[in-house]
């Protein structure tokens, strides 16, 4: 079974192991997890966990560097459900404390292991721009969209590749700026489908 599905009742748990401490979920304010997790690092025995992504995203002035929640919208925390549920609820940021009624599902500690594994200790997974001979590749421009090319040549000094595509039934090669490009294995490469 997923680490993911193995999320119990709150109860359920509590009633089994006799604890109260457990992982939580959050739902924080749009684009607040951050704040929300520094509130709630200044409470006592509440351990919070906010993985977060960064990543070069295009603007209309440059390529700049991003750092986006993982989950946006929501953070991890694990408190002790008796005594800090109202607390941690009603701190700044936080929308709520998952739950489906009277169910307030714990999330498992190997669960949040795997994710601390696959984002690091420091809650930050940089996602690299780096482009080898090979990649196969999306383009993040609106005019492009939906089309996928095969990097044939890295040109790093000037920041661009050299691309092969099939163009109106030929195969082309053509040289961009990478800043037009993101990696197919990419999480954000499904927004550039088209």
């Amino acid at each position: 079974m997923s680490p993911v599905l193995e999320c119990l009742s709150a109860r359920q748990r509590f009633e089994t192991e006799d604890k109260s401490v457990g992982w939580f979920c959050l739902r924080t304010h749009p684009k607040h997890e951050h704040l929300a997790a520094a509130h709630l690092r200044k409470m006592d025995q509440v351990e919070v966990f906010l993985p977060r992504i960064r990543f070069k995203r295009s603007t209309r002035q440059a390529l700049v560097w991003v750092t986006e929640a993982l989950f946006p919208g929501y953070l991890f925390a694990k408190f002790d459900w008796d005594t800090s549920l109202r607390q941690v609820q009603y701190a700044r940021g936080v929308r709520d404390i998952v739950h489906f009624g009277g169910n307030w599902p714990v999330i498992a500690e190997s669960t949040i292991e795997e994710l601390r594994k696959t984002v690091g200790r420091t809650e930050l997974h940089i996602i690299s721009q780096e482009f080898s001979p090979g990649d196969a590749v999306h383009f993040t421009d609106e005019s492009l969209r939906g089309l996928r090319a095969i990097v044939s040549r890295v040109m790093p000094g000037q920041k661009r590749v050299e691309v092969l595509m099939e163009l109106l039934g030929r195969h082309t090669e053509i040289e961009l700026t990478t800043d037009l490009l993101i990696k197919e294995g990419d999480e954000r490469a499904e927004l550039f489908r088209g």
